[in-house]
């Protein structure tokens, strides 16, 4: 992962725990929704882990959370 973007990835991550929570979904169910491994889920969201993911990933995240894949990539520094 470039380093140059590790804040940015710290924000998705933020935003996605954030949709999550208000979808009232645990991280268990995300992950079930992904089929994927709850562990994953956790490293995207933790906010002292800089988990770099793609952008299939993120578009799958953004498609279980019934969201546009933008909102989780608008910033506002």
């Amino acid at each position: 992962m470039d380093m140059e973007f590790k804040n940015n990835y710290l924000k998705i991550g933020l935003k996605i725990a954030y949709y999550r929570k208000l979808k009232s979904l645990t991280q268990e169910q995300l992950a079930e929704i992904l089929d994927c491994g709850v562990s994953f889920i956790g490293q995207i969201e933790a906010p002292n882990i800089y988990k770099a993911i793609s952008l299939d990933t993120l578009f799958r995240i953004a498609k279980a959370l019934e969201i546009p894949p933008y909102k989780l990539m608008k910033f506002d520094d």
